[in-house]
């Protein structure tokens, strides 16, 4: 007889490092990951204010460019913003001449999306700007440092997946938000960045 196998997700053992009794908002990890997206993203936005871009329009813009997105569906997806919220960006994106939306000649449904040379132009600086604050932020870390925390997060991001895909699976999806925007999250409130 074949054994019985499980193909759902397994989530590693849960550490016990928390507790009830000593659980604060400050000892919290996401609170201090939150924080430190909320002030990045407020950051690059006080250094982009020349160039008129708020996250809610850089942050499409640069996943467009990256060709991490190139359909109305996948930047959806990939800044976790319900359908309104994305095509009243994309509405202003669009206005300043920065992107254009396509209806797909293969697929009606699908609506593809791509930068103008305005836009092209628009986000040239960001890049820039993401890695000086950046660094910033990362001031006294060594390199070693820097491999060992990204290894860490990496560990933190692969616990979270497996989390949802548990909760997906148990009928409970949660709604993932992109980390520390506070923009146009299911659900959520609109915070720095979050303004377009």
């Amino acid at each position: 007889m074949m054994p019985m196998t499980n193909d759902r997700p397994q989530s590693p053992e849960p550490a016990t490092i928390y507790t009830r009794s000593t659980y604060s908002r400050e000892g919290s990890m996401a609170y201090l990951m939150r924080r430190i997206g909320i002030m990045l993203i407020a950051e690059v936005d006080h250094r982009l204010q020349a160039l008129g871009l708020t996250h809610a329009q850089w942050a499409p813009l640069m996943l467009i460019s990256k060709g991490k997105a190139s359909t109305q569906a996948e930047l959806a997806r990939e800044l976790s913003l319900d359908a309104g919220a994305l095509t009243r960006t994309l509405d202003r994106l669009e206005a300043k001449g920065l992107c254009r939306r396509m209806r797909s000649t293969e697929d009606r449904r699908a609506v593809h999306i791509e930068l103008t040379p305005e836009g092209v132009q628009a986000i040239a600086p960001v890049p820039e700007v993401l890695c000086d604050v950046s660094n910033v932020l990362l001031s006294g870390f060594n390199e070693p440092e820097f491999e060992a925390l990204m290894a860490q997060l990496r560990r933190m991001h692969a616990n979270a997946e497996a989390m949802r895909a548990a909760s997906e699976a148990s009928g409970a999806a949660v709604p993932v938000a992109d980390a520390g925007s506070g923009s146009g999250r299911r659900g959520g409130t609109r915070g720095p960045g979050g303004r377009a």
